[in-house]
């Protein structure tokens, strides 16, 4: 036999970790989910205990299975909740105060149940799930510790077998109240869940805490007998009557009764619908991203938006209450094992189990010993290490937030809890926003030039003038909380400055608060015969603002001391070059004259004979627009001379199709000269821009001249090396503000 057919037959062992996983958190949401269908029907009076009891088995069975199997949190438990009882028990309590009739409120709430379901479906249609990823980890990290205390706290009255009149933080203080079979229980079961995992991990500690809690429990009954009654016994979750008979005849009768919902039914009943669909969409991503900060996962949020609107669409059409993705559970689930959805599942499954065939074995479970393995759990979720945020500056506002997400869920609710944190996110995103600085460089015109090659004078006096030009490359989003920032960075420039160019390209978002200062800007700029020009307008920002539209839209490029627009820094940094150079009244080549070589600005001034011998040497060439002058590791070793016309010097880069733009050069100017002195392959494309009239001149017949008359060899090394000289110097300024950037 082979290895390989030995290993197909060898039995593949079983991993009930899901299973564990289900069992506890089922074990843990249907007793809370049985009380929060009483406090649902509460005001309808105690002969709807038992419907409010089966509400709440029915809404765990419904939503623990199809939550999970529909919805984008594979971890998260599903179940009856908090804010769905309160929503609920607030509605039947104003029905019935307006007299309607007990069938009538059951089915308005089963309305109320549908059409919140249905909401949480369009919300996941429309994408409202991926909001919640926008929340900054120190609310996330506030509301699990909130949610911790708050387990703690409202755990602390069965965990020390508190009266039920009896206020948590009053029987905490007070140990007189506590009851010892509770507190025995309780403490046994925390004790055990705790140490458990030192001693195996093959068992889930929620299950062996919750083991020896009953076990506890029963060797107190041995002592106090009436511990063992399940009639009247405040120390269990008591008798649960589920009759299959019961659970048909109730959706029978919900169905019976949409049939006489009318419009204005459904019109009184859309306020609470949209309450409650936007607080269980709130608990159920909260819970998801509290889930996804402890085991280092990510939910689809709008997948789950709409597997927890079919869960609870299905819930109440067969009459169970709607719910939400519960923390509690989910955290339960994960502590006893739980990996996948099928923890979920398993929940929904074992709770439909145990509602039809272990109602009375579930009433005998003692309260207490589910109040020890919430403690644990809740003290699990407290960021302890947030502490440490107290102790620096550069954190001191994190940790406020965190302080104040959580004391907003200890002294009010969740729910409040998830607006304060909103509300902080906003205010932390202001503060990152104004924290960053928007300017990523700042360079005068001195210290950065266009690609456009001057000619010497025309170097000289752009030197010269170089402090009235500023180059401001912007970064981030340029909004109402760093537009103030922006201008008290700049304004000290502006009181020199004539041209302002403002490189756009790594903006993210602008605001109209952005777009009036730079207005403004524009306008004092105009004043002073300047201009406001911008590079780089991104096509799309993130939010999918054209941002050259938007600034036309505003007038902010259409106007007196409106922006110029151009489409590359090198495009502003060029024409701003030329504003200057006409302000300076320094000559330029007319575009359309045809340049003698009496007029290459480096020959100038050289004796009409010598001028005269070089024209023998030099050779006319005409390039057509978009035409190679020579391309790289092409042969040939001529130096060009340009009489009209513009060339465009590019590397192409390696392994795709763009090219790295390196220079420009105009009439009266040269290039090609390193493969001319060392005669070695060119490095780069030459490509003419527009039609281009050239002088060229080869190696080899410039040697030919100078051997035979060395004076012009001498005479044209010595003007070539002037200009050399003074373009690696520049070369070595821009290689320096690069790196300094």
């Amino acid at each position: 036999m082979t290895t390989t057919a030995a290993a197909e037959r060898k039995p593949q062992s079983t991993d009930w970790s899901d299973a564990w996983g289900g069992l506890a958190a089922m074990l843990v949401a249907l007793p809370s989910a049985i009380a929060f269908g009483v406090a649902m029907y509460a005001p309808l009076g105690p002969g709807f205990a038992g419907a409010g009891a089966l509400a709440g088995i029915l809404g765990t069975v419904a939503i623990g299975l199809a939550a999970p199997a529909l919805g984008g949190a594979p971890r998260l438990i599903s179940a009856p909740c908090a804010p769905a009882a309160a929503v609920m028990a607030a509605l039947c309590a104003r029905l019935v105060s307006g007299g309607a009739a007990p069938e009538s409120v059951v089915v308005s709430l089963v309305l109320v149940g549908i059409f919140s379901g249905a909401l949480q479906l369009v919300y996941g249609a429309l994408g409202g799930g991926r909001l919640i990823k926008y929340i900054p980890y120190p609310v996330v990290t506030g509301y699990m510790s909130g949610v911790g205390l708050l387990i703690i706290l409202k755990q602390a009255g069965p965990f020390l077998g508190l009266a039920k009149d009896t206020s948590p933080m009053a029987g905490l203080l007070s140990p007189a109240s506590w009851q010892w079979p509770a507190f025995s229980v309780a403490l046994v079961t925390a004790a055990v869940m705790v140490s458990a995992p030192r001693f195996t991990t093959r068992v889930p500690a929620a299950i062996l805490g919750l083991a020896a809690g009953i076990a506890a429990h029963f060797l107190a009954g041995l002592l106090r007998p009436q511990l063992l009654a399940l009639d009247g016994n405040p120390f269990i979750i008591g008798a649960i009557s589920t009759s299959p008979a019961v659970i048909f005849d109730g959706i029978r009768n919900n169905f019976g009764w949409l049939s006489q919902v009318g419009a204005h039914d459904i019109y009184l009943l859309a306020g609470p619908a949209l309450t409650l669909s936007v607080l269980l969409s709130i608990d159920t991503l909260k819970t998801c991203v509290v889930t996804d900060s402890i085991v280092r996962s990510r939910h689809d949020s709008n997948r789950e938006l709409r597997g927890q609107g079919s869960a609870n669409i299905a819930s109440a059409l067969l009459g169970g209450m709607p719910g939400a993705g519960t923390l509690g559970a989910t955290m339960v689930s994960l502590a006893a094992g739980g990996k996948t959805r099928l923890a979920g599942l398993f929940e929904g499954g074992l709770a439909l189990a145990a509602a039809l065939a272990l109602g009375g074995a579930i009433g005998r479970i003692p309260v207490a010993a589910l109040a020890g393995i919430l403690a644990v759990v809740g003290v699990r979720m407290i960021d302890r290490s947030s502490l440490r945020l107290a102790l620096k500056s550069s954190t001191i506002l994190d940790f406020a937030v965190i302080v104040s997400v959580a004391g907003t869920a200890l002294v009010s609710d969740l729910l409040n809890a998830a607006a304060v944190g909103i509300v902080l996110s906003i205010l932390l995103f202001i503060r990152e926003q104004m924290g960053s600085n928007v300017i990523r460089r700042k360079a005068t015109g001195a210290e950065m030039s266009s690609k456009q090659k001057r000619l010497p004078a025309e170097s000289a006096a752009l030197a010269e003038r170089g402090s009235e030009t500023l180059v401001v490359e912007l970064q981030g989003s340029l909004f109402f909380g760093t537009t103030d920032q922006l201008f008290t960075d700049i304004e000290p420039d502006l009181k020199v400055c004539r041209r302002l160019i403002l490189d756009m390209r790594r903006v993210t978002s602008v605001d109209f608060t952005a777009v009036h200062m730079l207005a403004q800007v524009g306008e004092r700029l105009a004043e002073r015969g300047g201009s406001l020009v911008f590079s780089h307008l991104p096509a799309s920002l993130p939010s999918g603002q054209d941002l050259g539209a938007y600034f036309r839209q505003l007038g902010l490029t259409h106007r007196r001391g409106g922006g110029r627009v151009f489409e590359t820094l090198h495009d502003a940094l060029e024409w701003v070059e030329d504003m200057a150079l006409d302000e300076a009244g320094v000559p330029r080549p007319d575009a359309g004259e045809l340049l003698d070589l009496a007029q290459i600005d480096f020959l100038k001034g050289l004796d009409k004979p010598l001028l005269d011998r070089m024209h023998l040497a030099f050779a006319e060439r005409r390039v057509k627009a978009g035409e190679a002058v020579f391309l790289r590791k092409g042969g040939g070793h001529e130096l060009f001379l340009i009489r009209r016309g513009r060339v465009r010097i590019v590397l192409p880069l390696k392994d795709t199709h763009r090219q790295h733009h390196l220079a420009v050069f105009g009439p009266g100017d040269f290039f090609g000269e390193v493969a001319f002195l060392v005669r070695t392959p060119r490095t780069a494309d030459a490509v003419a821009l527009v039609d281009t009239d050239l002088y060229c001149i080869s190696r080899e017949a410039f040697d030919a001249v100078t051997a035979s008359d060395p004076a012009y060899g001498a005479a044209f090394y010595q003007r070539l090396a002037n200009v050399e000289a003074l373009r690696l110097r520049d070369a070595d300024r821009e290689l320096r503000r690069l790196q300094d950037s």
